[in-house]
């Protein structure tokens, strides 16, 4: 695992807990200097922002990743409801592409928000670093 995936799985960590944004970038600091020295941070920033897709549909699931995988939630459940309901062994499939599908989306989503905190994060810390000297 390299020092970019270690960023992202502590941005999601912390995306996990319930605090402002600026509390977030506040833990992420200490761990983000930790785990990449200051030199390399722009580097590291860089690649993240060139791996954060910037098309319409990334920006909309990176802000709205429950909206968008709602339908497909909908979809699984309405597809296991109805093949239990009416013993149609193909709607399963529905289920299972509907779940699929959604869980993606969530995943996805969640990963686009954990780099967009961890691209903040580096820039508060340049920030600082700026206004220190």
């Amino acid at each position: 695992m390299n020092s970019i995936d270690k960023l992202i799985a502590m941005a999601e960590d912390e995306l996990t807990q319930f605090s402002t944004e600026a509390r977030k970038i506040e833990k992420l600091r200490p761990k983000v200097g930790l785990t990449v020295p200051y030199p390399q941070q722009k580097d590291v920033k860089a690649q993240i922002v060139a791996d954060i897709p910037t098309h319409i549909f990334a920006k909309i699931v990176e802000r709205d990743r429950q909206m968008v995988a709602l339908p497909f939630w909908g979809i699984g459940g309405l597809g296991l409801l109805l093949g239990i309901s009416m013993h149609q062994p193909l709607d399963f499939i529905a289920t299972a592409v509907g779940f699929y599908v959604a869980f993606g989306v969530q995943s996805w989503g969640w990963n686009l928000e954990a780099k967009r905190l961890i691209v903040k994060t580096l820039d508060a810390i340049e920030q600082d670093m700026q206004s220190d000297t």
